[in-house]
């Protein structure tokens, strides 16, 4: 049996507020046999867990599957899961949160956040779509007529907004609950939710842009706010893509997001991001849609993540940055690091000593808006407790991740 990692943190309301003393207990799924019963410490954390795992082997390589009626793909046998699967109870004085089927793969790392309180108490996580469980996506046009002016945002430029709300069933299902949470932190739950963490860098890429341009067109459009709806995006693979409120996610996906997620394909003389619509391409082949296997193939291949979109969506696309990001105080000016000067170190050394009075491990610094030693120990030790790799750079991730945490700190306070 391989490995995985397991990294758990919890939080009050917000990023900006770790809950410390929560009790978790991890449990495995198929035997119930609790593996680890503590509690978080002062910044929200557990100690890493490591975890059995399947060989990472099924997940390289697509299911068997055979034609019925020419038409209709269906699988022969019904493999292994390509998972450990685990379930955790995490309480906080009475309030108890429970996950279901969290996904460890081999040599991936799985964080699971846990806010207090939740959107929901009871979390559930499904198989990834890419394992073909799901309804299969309804067709439509690549662009989108716009929204007439009287919509509730009209923009020049598509902008990557700070949340996002999505709609846990079919549009029409006014039952199905809503959930509302960081533009981000949805781009990194679907795509764990549809494809498997441990292919290549290049193809999680690949995927990840077709994610971040199919949800910006879908923002950009109001596409079901003009239809009435008071959400921005469903979960249901028929119409949009697979996402499940609250499960984990994965290291390898999560660092893919925050370096690309200003980032959107769209085509020459065209301002809209593209409508990038995916298959599986096992089950379901379509023209001019991403095939994930396919894209995996490639990347084994050695093709780039662009080589890749271009592969599928046309030779002629392009990948485009957004201008702004919402709830963001300054958009990021460049690498920070030992040795630079000026108002974007006083910028982050504000944050860091605001973010610092949530979690005390961050030393405080002097705003003087020099980038020594001191400031890079504390940029370090915030990427440490962020999961990001711990270089004590800002770089574009790292400057997006502090502003994130700082805002939420700040409202807060």
């Amino acid at each position: 049996m391989s490995i995985g990692t397991l990294i758990v943190r919890t939080f009050r309301n917000s990023v900006g507020a770790p809950a410390k003393n929560v009790r978790i207990r991890v449990s495995s799924r198929e035997s119930g046999e609790v593996l680890s019963d503590s509690s978080t410490d002062a910044e929200g954390k557990l100690l890493p867990l490591i975890l059995p795992a399947p060989s990472d082997e099924s997940t390289q390589n697509p299911p068997p599957f055979v034609p019925v009626n020419n038409e209709i793909m269906q699988e022969t046998v019904s493999p292994p899961l390509p998972f450990g699967s685990y379930d955790i109870t995490a309480q906080d004085g009475n309030d108890i949160t429970t996950i279901e089927g969290v996904q460890i793969y081999e040599n991936t790392t799985a964080l699971q956040n846990i806010f207090f309180p939740g959107q929901s108490n009871n979390i559930d996580i499904p198989n990834p779509a890419i394992m073909g469980d799901f309804p299969e996506k309804i067709p439509e046009s690549e662009t989108k007529r716009l929204p007439d002016a009287g919509g509730t945002v009209v923009l020049p430029r598509p902008v990557v907004p700070a949340l996002i709300t999505v709609h846990a069933g079919v549009p029409s299902d006014s039952s199905a609950p809503d959930y509302t949470i960081p533009f981000k932190d949805y781009i990194k739950n679907v795509a764990c939710s549809e494809i498997y963490a441990t292919w290549p860098r290049e193809a999680i890429k690949a995927n990840v842009l077709a994610i971040l341009s199919f949800t910006m067109n879908r923002v950009y459009t109001e596409w079901y706010r003009g239809k009435g709806y008071d959400f921005t995006i469903t979960n249901s693979t028929a119409f949009d893509q697979a996402f499940t409120y609250g499960r984990n996610i994965f290291s390898e996906v999560s660092d893919v997001v925050d370096e690309v997620f200003t980032l959107y394909i769209t085509r020459p003389n065209m301002v809209q991001p593209l409508f990038t619509q995916y298959c599986d391409g096992v089950r379901v082949k379509r023209n001019g849609w991403l095939s994930q296997w396919g894209s995996k193939e490639l990347a084994d291949n050695g093709y780039t993540a662009s080589r890749i979109l271009k592969f599928y969506y046309g030779r002629d696309i392009i990948i485009r940055e957004a201008e702004q990001v919402e709830g963001i105080p300054i958009s990021f000016p460049g690498v920070l690091s030992v040795g630079a000067r000026g108002s974007n170190v006083r910028t982050i050394q504000n944050q860091l000593n605001v973010i610092s009075g949530k979690f005390p491990l961050i030393p405080k610094l002097a705003v003087d808006g020099i980038y020594g030693p001191k400031t890079a120990q504390s940029v370090k030790t915030f990427q440490q407790i962020f999961n990001l790799p711990a270089t004590g750079t800002v770089n574009f991730p790292t400057w997006y991740r502090i502003s994130d945490v700082y805002v939420a700190v700040a409202e807060l306070s």
